[in-house]
C-alpha cells in the first residue's frame, strides 16, 4: 500500500497535514519519504486504528516488533523512532512521554 494512502485511510487529510508540516519544518525530500513509510508501518501494524486513539504504548510495541521481526540496524530502528516521534510532535500535536519509549 501507498505510503500516503495508507495515512489519509486512517485519518482523512492526515497525508496533506503531513506534506505541510513537513514542508514548513524543510525536510529533504528523502526524509519525507523515508518518515511516511515508517508511520504507514506503524500504523498498519497497528490495524490502521486512527492515531487519536494510539498511546506510547503502542509505538513502544512497534518498536520491540521491529527489533525482533526485522532485526534493524540501530540506524534504522531511530530512523523508525523519529519518524514517529515526529509525526506525534510535529503532525498531530501529541507529544509522546518519551521515558516511556
Amino acid at each position: 500500500m501507498d505510503a500516503q494512502l495508507a495515512i489519509n485511510e486512517c485519518q482523512p487529510g492526515l497525508a496533506a497535514e503531513f506534506a505541510n508540516v513537513s514542508a514548513d519544518q524543510q525536510l529533504s525530500a528523502r526524509t519525507v519519504n523515508t518518515y511516511q513509510n515508517w508511520i504507514a508501518q506503524y500504523l498498519t501494524y497497528n490495524g490502521m486504528m486512527s492515531p487519536a486513539s494510539l498511546s506510547e504504548t503502542n509505538v513502544k510495541a512497534f518498536l520491540s516488533y521491529l527489533v525482533k521481526s526485522l532485526a534493524p540496524s540501530r540506524a534504522k530502528l531511530n530512523q523508525a523512532r523519529e519518524a514517529i516521534i515526529f509525526f506525534y510532535e510535529k503532525v498531530l500535536k501529541r507529544p509522546l512521554q518519551l521515558s516511556k519509549l
